[in-house]
């Protein structure tokens, strides 16, 4: 059945602009339909929109035969515009109710539902994935989002009051920025393309004449790995710095990161309650570990690792429990980290890199970069790669990069931390991965 047309129906109020306090007064709310119940001789239904739900009341005494009718022949989640009287009613939700005049059908919803946007009745985490319009309107995915947009917001002040520019690079490019093992070749014209990995090494380029810069988007990785830690379509939040170390960033880092903590503590109580999680603020400054005192205090804790070999899950698990909160693990090994981490000059073998740490989970990684070109092209060599793919990006090296540095933090496991969410594609509208291109 087709819906009705809004005509000259404008919305007045959202559910959360209406107070008890606002009794009396006309309205017009649209939203969603959550649920209908009739208890003889009064109908009600929950009308839901973004910011929450209110009810509507339809005593028989009250409303025309129409509204009666009308509210018989809705079904859950269909999209609906109520025009009523705005009253106050302690038994509703919220303390106030709107008795209908009209009631306009604007989308009807197909029944049976795939699942419960109430959130009352469980669903695995494919049929919610599937079904994602209507798994958004849950309350628990809802939390997510809108705490995203916090981190996001708080994300870009933050940067923009600390003097940085942001900017946009491209997502397709023509050759690796780390290593040709995770690219997504696609095909552009005549030529093969590939979608980017990292906006570092144009972020680099740009503190050549903006000294501070920042980019918030996504970036693209062809990884095996099918985890609930790994996507291969994430957001990253990238900042390059001149004339500065890696000590420097690290603060930046810390700074925004403790940033983001305080403000969705603050700003999403509502959204935290919903999730039943609770956050504690970090304290600055971040605790500091070297890669070889982590080494030390894993194999302390019994757990068989060896010099020169990457963290696991389990291993940064087992970290977290001796570090608490967020923290640094720094001077890793060179041959670890990517060709554009500077290496020490007094200790070639360690790397002047670091990595943000919550609990399980790997945040953030930085460091200070190369700026200068022969020793940028000998560890484009040793990467097993060819300084002829990078001539472009070596050419500016010709005309004065200043030194620099800068991290890449990924907002998708930021989010696990704030959020409690055991997924990481819970914390992605549309996550993308080896088995899921759709919807």
């Amino acid at each position: 059945m087709a819906g009705e047309n809004l005509e000259n129906w404008r919305k007045t109020h959202s559910t959360g602009e209406i107070r008890p306090e606002s009794g009396g007064e006309e309205t017009i709310v649209m939203g969603w339909v959550e649920n209908i119940r009739d208890l003889g001789g009064i109908k009600f239904f929950n009308l839901q929109d973004r910011e929450g739900k209110i009810q509507i009341t339809a005593p028989e005494k009250e409303v025309k035969k129409e509204i009666l009718d009308k509210i018989d022949s809705l079904s859950k989640q269909s999209s609906v515009a109520v025009k009523g009287k705005i009253t106050e009613a302690d038994q509703a939700p919220g303390g106030v109710e709107i008795i209908p005049t009209q009631i306009r059908e604007l989308n009807p919803a197909e029944t049976p539902l795939p699942l419960d946007p109430t959130g009352q009745t469980k669903a695995d985490l494919d049929t919610r994935l599937d079904a994602r319009l209507l798994d958004l309107r849950r309350p628990k995915p809802a939390a997510i989002f809108k705490i995203k947009h916090t981190i996001l917001r708080t994300i870009r002040e933050s940067l923009i009051l600390k003097g940085f520019l942001e900017v946009n690079t491209p997502k397709i490019v023509k050759s690796a920025t780390e290593t040709g093992a995770t690219l997504f070749p696609i095909s552009y014209f005549e030529k093969e393309a590939f979608l980017s990995q990292s906006p570092q090494l144009y972020k680099e380029i740009l503190t050549g004449c903006f000294d501070k810069v920042f980019e918030i988007g996504p970036i693209f990785r062809a990884e095996e790995h099918d985890t609930r830690y790994h996507l291969n379509e994430v957001t990253s939040a990238d900042i390059e710095m001149a004339f500065v170390k890696k000590e420097d960033v690290m603060e930046i880092l810390e700074e925004v990161v403790i940033e983001v903590f305080e403000r969705v503590k603050e700003e999403n109580k509502g959204e935290l309650k919903a999730l039943e999680h609770d956050i504690e603020v970090p304290k600055k400054p971040l605790p500091r570990v070297t890669y070889g005192e982590a080494i030390d205090k894993l194999q302390e804790a019994e757990v068989e690792i060896d010099w020169g070999e990457d963290f696991s899950i389990p291993e940064q698990r087992e970290l977290s429990e001796i570090m608490e909160g967020p923290y640094f693990v720094v001077d890793w090994p060179t041959e670890m980290k990517p060709f554009y981490i500077k290496p020490e000059e007094e200790n070639p073998e360690i790397s002047h890199a670091f990595d943000l740490l919550c609990e399980e989970i790997e945040l953030a990684s930085g460091g200070t970069r190369i700026h200068e070109k022969e020793l940028l092209e000998k560890r484009i060599k040793e990467s097993g790669l060819s300084p002829r793919q990078f001539k472009y990006h070596l050419k500016n090296f010709d005309w004065g990069i200043p030194p620099h540095a800068g991290f890449g933090l990924g907002v998708e496991r930021l989010m696990m931390a704030l959020t409690g969410a055991e997924n990481v594609r819970e914390c992605m509208l549309f996550p993308r991965d080896r088995r899921r291109l759709t919807p």
